[in-house]
């Protein structure tokens, strides 16, 4: 689990050719969109499926909306019967009383969409035993009701929802907002900012905002025709980048299988890395400690016992367990650890209200007490399968040995293992993550460069920067804790 860190911009990249280093610093602008989409020119798509399309916008600015129409044409075209003209008529009929009429809206609020629909589409994505609350209607409402990600911070929603008319289902959604610079991404781009000028805001950026935790990004409905809905919505966000006259549009932390779709349709591939912790049938904690190196299980347990020697009892609330004192408490610390880390407190005090309150059982706050009082906290998020570590912050008159351990990655583990959760997810960066038993794993983020001669220049970057993140992963596994034969 990071420490609420935001990280101020970087310097200018060392690959990006000098002619891209000369723009000025982006500053943020506001702009207003008149008109999202243009001429598609989609033209057949394989599976006998062929698309027909028309425009249309609503009164409201607010929202954009594009109609097409997906009719099964796969017949046999060699038989008798298909080459006769009445056949062939009466076959074009029955196929187009089978066309579907969907539409694709650009909305500015989640609320526009009911929770039950978007959260089948995300339940759908992901499947229900891989269930990732961050994509859930709650989390994503939260961020917006709050007044975190919103057009005031920088944080404008654009979000795409594709729907079947005639049943009027939502057949897909897409987290998407347009941003005013890069804060709370978690995959850093500011150097490309700097390169290009201050027109490189504002850009579109798919995303969970200020979290950085893997999970499809087009979340999508099983249908038989979901390649196509894919397909579609690609296609509008691409075209909506580029007659809006955007710089870019960014998909990051999407699944790897996303990112390789993407990567095909012209985005420009990147990786990170994250440190995970994988259970393997653990019992308890201990056995977990017997997999690791005599060393590495001697310092665990070291820092574990300055815990019991301060005095400080550690405790795992959850759902209707963690009370509003709770919250008030986890924000003084939230803000703590921004104001000390030299970063943004992006989010609010009501955030953290509104987060208990809508996601339940999904909330699980991990916090120490020092006699009655509170006094540091880490805050996680139960998916299907896995944990995810959040943020963490301590009481601001008082310093804790070891607690930050504690609180973030050894509590995290004895919780995945008694709620048989495959992985912990312990947020973005860390090294010190690795000998607590955390090990690299790659992340995945894709690009839609509008610009040639600038997407030619990060091409570059993004090439040589992958080959040094899969070293240093392969080193770090190669040096990692565990005993040799365990991984």
């Amino acid at each position: 689990m990071a420490a609420v860190r935001w990280c101020s911009p970087c310097s200018p990249c060392v690959f990006v050719p000098r002619k891209w280093k000369l723009g000025k610093p982006p500053t943020p602008t506001r702009i207003r969109i008149n008109a999202l989409f243009g001429d598609w020119g989609f033209g057949n798509r394989k599976n006998g499926l062929s698309f027909s399309f028309s425009f249309s916008s609503s009164s409201s600015t607010q929202q954009q909306q594009f109609t097409f129409t997906l009719t099964d044409t796969d017949t046999d075209t060699d038989t008798d019967a298909d080459r006769d003209t009445a056949a062939k008529a009466k076959a074009k009929a029955k196929a187009k009383s089978k066309a579907r009429v969907i539409r694709v809206s650009v909305i500015s609020s989640i609320s526009d969409v009911p929770s039950s629909e978007w959260d089948a589409c995300a339940v759908d994505a992901t499947g229900a035993d891989k269930f990732n609350p961050f994509l859930s209607h709650a989390f994503l409402s939260t961020l917006e009701h709050s007044a975190c990600a919103v057009r005031e911070t920088g944080w404008m929603p654009h979000h795409i929802v594709a729907q079947d008319i005639q049943a009027n289902d939502i057949l897909a959604v897409v987290p998407l907002y347009l941003k005013t610079h890069s804060y709370g991404e978690f995959v850093f781009d500011h150097s490309w900012a700097n390169a290009y000028g201050y027109k490189y805001y504002p850009k579109l950026q798919s995303c969970v905002p200020f979290t950085p935790v893997t999970g499809p990004r087009i979340l999508l409905r099983n249908t038989s025709f979901k390649d196509q809905i894919f397909d579609i919505i690609v296609s509008v966000m691409k075209d909506l980048t580029a007659t809006s006259h955007l710089s870019s549009l960014h998909v990051t932390f999407p699944t790897e299988k996303e990112w390789h779709k993407l990567t095909q349709k012209g985005f420009l591939p990147r990786i990170g890395m994250q440190y995970h912790w994988k259970n393997r049938n653990y019992k308890n904690f201990d056995d977990f400690l017997m997999d690791m190196k005599q060393s590495k299980r001697k310092n665990i347990r070291q820092e574990r016992k300055k815990i019991s020697a301060q005095n400080l009892i550690m405790k795992r609330l959850q759902g209707y367990e963690i009370k509003a004192r709770h919250w008030d408490s986890f924000y003084t610390f939230y803000r703590n650890t921004t104001d000390n880390k030299w970063g943004t407190p992006h989010l609010t005090r009501e955030f953290f209200h509104e987060l208990g309150s809508k996601m339940g059982d999904n909330v699980l706050l991990v916090v120490a007490e020092e006699g009655d009082e509170l006094v540091a906290g880490a805050l996680n998020l139960i998916g299907g399968d896995t944990l995810f570590g959040r943020l963490w912050g301590c009481h601001p008159r008082s310093y804790y040995p070891s607690l930050h351990f504690e609180a973030c990655y050894y509590q995290a583990i004895e919780a995945a293992i008694e709620l048989n959760l495959k992985t912990v997810e312990a947020g973005a960066q860390g090294e010190h993550k690795i000998q607590r038993g955390y090990l690299p794993v790659t992340t995945f983020s894709c690009h839609y460069l509008i610009d040639e001669e600038f997407r030619e220049a990060i091409q570059d970057f993004l090439i040589r920067e992958a080959s040094q993140v899969k070293l240093v992963i392969k080193l770090l596994h190669d040096s990692g804790p565990f005993k040799e034969g365990i991984l």
